[in-house]
């Protein structure tokens, strides 16, 4: 069988052609010390995402698994989390707002033996948001505030992370919405942690996603995970 690689990109996109052309080479360059893989997972996005993926040289390896609809960022990752094979997995948005430059600072924690989660953080010292502007930085506020029971780290909200291949599968993901890093930390407690500040760009290409019905998957999926919580809580104290 090839070896495995050291590190695995898992891109989730949705019409991002352009910010795609823009961040490839951006990535190339800072992944080139690893032996790496990309997985670009594209819901069929009808401006020809997949293609620029596809058509894009190596190194790093490129792969695209094409989703036959827009199932979802949630299922997005953990299908690329299921298909890479990294020893570290890192997960970033493809619209440009989180840079590629912090990969290597979030991939060395973890390869070093320091660190099993690596989470991008807007909030950590020295870290800046200028692209969480009007009702979105309310809303992150908001959100973080109510996530803050199940992890200790400053920004839960964050999508811009790396976990080591271990500590991803150490329980069951079923992520609703798009908070893939709060559901690992939650329900992998993967230990120890580092957080990175970043700063979160405003996007390349494209318009967000956030809306409504995403705020209430993200309200259903804290409810999930608080659940979960409580039933293992409950579990072990039956076990004393």
């Amino acid at each position: 069988m090839p070896r495995a690689h050291d590190v695995s990109l898992i891109l989730p996109t949705y019409n991002e052609r352009e910010a795609l052309r823009t961040l490839l080479p951006r990535i190339r360059e800072a992944l080139s010390p690893y032996s790496a893989e990309v997985l670009v997972v594209d819901d069929n996005s009808p401006d020809g995402t997949a293609g620029v993926a596809a058509d894009w040289p190596a190194p790093p390896d490129v792969r695209v698994l094409e989703r036959p609809s827009r199932l979802g960022l949630a299922s997005a990752v953990t299908d690329g989390l299921k298909e890479a094979d990294g020893r570290v997995l890192v997960v970033m948005d493809a619209d440009g707002s989180h840079p590629p430059e912090s990969i290597r600072a979030l991939v060395e924690p973890i390869l070093g033996g320091r660190a099993e989660f690596a989470l991008g953080s807007r909030h950590a010292n020295g870290g800046s948001s200028p692209g969480l502007v009007g009702p979105r930085r309310m809303l992150s506020w908001g959100a973080s505030l109510l996530a803050r029971p199940l992890t200790p780290v400053h920004d839960p909200m964050s999508g811009f992370f790396a976990v080591s291949r271990e500590a991803a599968f150490r329980a069951p993901l079923t992520p609703v919405g798009y908070k893939i890093a709060l559901e690992v930390l939650a329900k992998c407690r993967p230990y120890p942690v580092v957080e990175v500040p970043y700063c979160f760009a405003p996007r390349i290409a494209g318009e967000s996603k956030l809306d409504r019905g995403q705020v209430g998957e993200y309200l259903h999926h804290l409810g999930r995970l608080y659940a979960w919580r409580a039933s293992r809580f409950g579990r072990a104290s039956r076990t004393r």
